[in-house]
């Protein structure tokens, strides 16, 4: 048994929109707000809290609620159709989870099989949070909204008292007249809309109980967490958390075995010695008492007896200590705060598993009945683990929640872990496991969709999924929580954007952007990915001019062409130079998507009164070019820094450009040694940006303040 996809509605963002899981790890990744920690509330709250707020509706939906609301404030008499819960249900919040259940697990799903013929296969259970009762609902609302109006009338008022509107009156009375009923969908129609029928009615009592176990670990934000479930879900101390596990499966005292009554002797002759030390010690002290006639009814005798409790020798700072040599060890709040959180959080998993599986006293003081499914939530583990450990933890988290006998590889249990995370090193190395959270600010109230990476490149792209994959393995995949991404060239750029973004972009270095390099010649084998995500992406690449299959200078009217894969292939699709130089700035982004490519363009520069155009060819050249005056100014420098400084010093602007594009096309120079010594030499804060850089990343700044995604003004 495992839950093939669920599908969420009206659930805060998350308007509408399917989640696919993996059969053991789900990761959800997405930029900040995307709809994350969303998704995973929606499967704590309808899943196992229960506990729903006016919030908790799209908010959007909102405005048809109060204008039903209004309606019934309206009329008089209400005909069966507006009292019918039908006015809401497009508005209620649903979480429809679909199970695939095998033909040997029917036993676990008897009390809820939608029809007789269904022999096994996808089950579709819908979750929605409704009003109990719809007249007792409208008949309160219409007395609280008419009560308060009348008595602000009689005191000649204008302000207004509660209930102001119908969202006014969920705020104090939503769980008295809303709960979450359950009702049973279609097997044969997994993939289309089902709309609930008159004929559809309620389940009875939680159909999920001994079907689906569900354990969570919250973040830790610092704040109140309102899907917490009390402190010790959320306890570091690791000492706190044997002393739990030991209470639950292990104490001798509780449902003591043969096993147990050696070490039960040995308390009880413990406790006696104890007790004969303590009588003697405080014998003088209690004499004085009963010397005072106290307490004074029937002056009883004042006995002293203890109790020794096993799990209290878990209760104190050094009950869990680390090892370090023969007779020499620290208790474990010395250690290292992240090693401390890995085993913290891993313990927690090992005592859900522990408890599932019904290990040792829990076998025998609760219920033998073991789910055949294990859900298990961990909402943004980065914030109980620093970057080295989240690695390891992403490695070893679903081998625990397994390490059972009765479980490993047997399917008679099945495990699936989620967790939401805005962690490159957990989203590292699981990208068909990735569930990307893409925000759509089109509406005026932002929403989500959820896209599946492994559904990004079709069956032909095999070989560019493997490219991608191992890119993203090889360097990071912040791209995933980016407000936008820059592609560069080559590592140059990617040591100089940086400082051009802190220092003449100041609102676009207050947004997550994320900067790869990957070169022109594969950049477009990202265009997939970047695409189907919706991310702002903007393409800094060469022109790459060839005359003849050669290199050359690019220039204008020599029938010159261009190079660059991802010019010809990706955007604008062009491979004649003319037509690329040519290209007016508007037709550098593409129509439909948020993606604009930025590539070298003609440079005027005045000399002796005259006005010279030149085209460079690559990002080193053009820096040069528009900073001849810093460049100049340059000494000391060595290497290919050096070369360049020299071009600088050339009045003929023409002759600069020929000189400064033989230099950077030689095969040994060294260009990221170059932007190192650039930022030696000069203060990046004098370094302009060039003009076709500029222009992108004004592009990308506009893009982030029309969709509002990072930037606050």
């Amino acid at each position: 048994m495992k839950i093939n996809f669920i599908q969420i509605q009206n659930f805060r963002k998350l308007q509408s929109c399917r989640i696919d899981f993996s059969e053991k790890e789900t990761i959800f990744v997405g930029a900040n707000n995307s709809g994350k920690t969303t998704a995973m509330d929606a499967l704590m709250i309808f899943l196992k809290t229960k506990s729903f707020k006016t919030q908790d509706f799209t908010l959007c939906n909102w405005k048809n609620l109060n204008q039903i609301g209004e309606n019934w404030l309206k009329h008089a008499e209400l005909n069966d159709e507006d009292k019918s819960v039908k006015v809401l249900e497009s508005y209620l919040p649903v979480l429809d989870l679909w199970i695939y259940v095998d033909d040997s697990e029917l036993h676990y799903v008897s009390h809820i099989i939608p029809t007789l013929d269904w022999k096994g296969g996808l089950l579709g259970i819908r979750l929605r949070y409704e009003p109990k009762d719809m007249d007792g609902l409208i008949q309160e609302f219409i007395t609280s909204y008419n009560k308060s109006n009348q008595l602000l009338t009689e005191k000649k008022k204008n302000f207004k008292l509660w209930p102001k509107t119908f969202w006014d009156f969920c705020e104090r009375k939503l769980s008295t007249h809303f709960t979450l009923k359950t009702y049973l969908l279609d097997p044969d129609k997994p993939n289309e809309k089902q709309d609930l029928s008159e004929n559809n009615t309620a389940l009875e009592g939680d159909v999920l109980k001994n079907i689906v176990r569900i354990d969570i670990i919250n973040a830790q934000r610092g704040f109140s967490d309102p899907n917490s479930e009390g402190t010790e879900i959320n306890t570091r101390n690791l000492s706190s958390q044997l002393r739990t596990y030991y209470d639950k499966h292990l104490n001798p005292t509780l449902e003591p075995s043969e096993k147990d009554i050696d070490a039960l002797e040995s308390i009880n002759k413990a406790q006696d010695d104890f007790d004969k030390n303590l009588k003697e010690s405080f014998k003088t002290s209690l004499s004085e008492l009963e010397g005072l006639n106290y307490p004074g009814f029937g002056n009883p005798q004042i006995q002293l007896s203890t109790k020794v409790n096993t799990s209290d020798g878990l209760q104190h700072d050094s009950a869990v200590k680390y090892y370090l040599d023969e007779e020499l060890s620290l208790p474990e709040k010395y250690n290292g705060l992240g090693y401390q959180n890995l085993i913290s959080i891993i313990f927690k998993l090992i005592r859900f598993r522990d408890e599932w599986m019904k290990v040792g006293k829990n076998s025998i003081i609760e219920d033998a009945v073991i789910e055949p499914l294990h859900l298990v939530l961990i909402e943004e583990p980065e914030a109980h683990l620093h970057a080295q450990v989240q690695q390891v933890f992403i490695k070893k988290a679903y081998n625990v929640l397994r390490n059972n006998d009765n479980l490993g590889n047997v399917k008679d249990f099945t495990t699936q872990l989620v967790i939401s995370t805005h962690s490159s090193y957990i989203a590292h190395q699981k990208f068909e496991s990735l569930r990307y959270f893409k925000r759509n600010n089109s509406l005026v109230l932002p929403t989500s969709e959820v896209i599946s990476l492994k559904s990004v490149f079709g069956k032909t792209e095999n070989e560019t999924e493997k490219f991608v994959i191992r890119y993203l393995n090889t360097t990071h995949n912040d791209i995933f929580f980016a407000d936008a991404v820059i592609l560069v060239e080559g590592p140059a750029e990617r040591i100089l954007i940086p400082h051009f973004i802190r220092n003449h972009h100041k609102e676009l270095d207050n947004c997550y952007i994320t900067i790869l390099e990957i070169g022109g010649s594969h950049a477009h084998r990202l265009k997939p990915l970047i695409e189907t995500l919706g991310l702002i992406c903007l393409i800094i690449t060469d022109v790459d001019s060839t005359d003849n299959g050669t290199k050359c200078q690019p220039e204008l009217g020599k029938n010159l062409k261009t190079n660059n894969d991802t010019l010809k292939k990706w955007h604008p699709k062009k491979e004649l130079l003319d037509d690329l130089l040519n290209l007016k700035p508007d037709e550098k982004v593409k129509k439909d998507l948020p993606i604009r490519v930025a590539y070298q363009k003609a440079i005027e520069l005045e000399a002796g009164g005259k006005k010279s155009i030149t085209y460079p060819y690559t990002f080193e050249d053009a820096l040069v070019i528009e900073n001849k005056e810093s460049f100049k100014a340059i000494t000391g420098s060595t290497g290919l820094l050096k070369k360049m400084v020299e071009v600088s010093k050339k009045e003929n602007l023409k002759e600069s450009a020929e000189e400064a594009y033989k230099i950077i096309t030689n095969k040994q120079a060294k260009k990221a040694e170059f932007a190192l010594d650039v930022l030696y030499f000069e203060d990046p804060e004098k370094i302009n940006t060039p003009s076709y850089i500029k222009e992108g990343l004004d592009w990308v700044e506009e893009q982030l303040k029309n969709s509002k995604q990072g930037l606050t003004n």
